[in-house]
């Protein structure tokens, strides 16, 4: 009960801390897309740059933040000391979630505002479903690190969509995907 109680914990401050990242996922969506639709490759370049950079310093304050606080954060929600050691030891978890999250759903923004909401699902399902289940299932059962192990396997999954997202963003010619953003709007 008590690893229920710790992992609730850090889930709601994980969830706290998205909020953030959400913003910056609908910024990057919204003007990327705009750039591109005006025609400015290179705008919609600098975009990226600037709203990537941007969410993971934040993420890598917050990160820091929630190492240096670690289960002293559970007194906020508890008086158990329990739960509150429980979380300290999920603290570099969460930080580490933390910092992935500050980029992966901006990749995902990004993504999307270039049109290609499709290629993102895939991606998500595909890092959800063949990397990060598996990783859960193998630590969090078969190793048995119960709550950690799931959590690792989680962070597996989004360490995959972040490195795809990224990978296929820093490839992308963004003049050609203005030209084919303007076929695409004609036909």
């Amino acid at each position: 009960m008590v690893q229920i109680d710790a992992l609730s914990i850090c889930l709601n401050i994980n969830g706290w801390e998205m909020m953030i990242s959400l913003g910056f996922l609908a910024a990057a969506c919204v003007r990327v897309s705009n750039e591109l639709g005006r025609g400015s490759a290179k705008a919609a370049r600098f975009s990226i740059l600037t709203i990537v950079i941007t969410s993971f310093v934040i993420g890598f304050i917050l990160f820091l933040f929630f190492l240096f606080l670690r289960g002293r954060l559970a007194y906020i929600f508890t008086e158990s000391e329990d739960v509150a050691e429980e979380v300290d030891h999920l603290s570099p978890l969460l930080a580490f979630s933390i910092l992935l999250n500050s980029v992966q759903p901006v990749l995902s923004g990004v993504a999307v505002g270039a049109g290609w909401q499709s290629i993102v699902a895939y991606v998500n399902i595909g890092c959800y479903y063949l990397v990060g289940i598996p990783v859960e299932i193998v630590l969090g059962y078969v190793f048995e690190l119960q709550v950690r192990g799931v959590w690792v396997g989680m962070l597996f999954g989004v360490l995959a969509q972040t490195t795809v997202l990224l990978v296929i963003t820093l490839k992308t010619d963004w003049d050609k995907q203005y030209f084919f953003i303007l076929i695409c709007a004609v036909a």
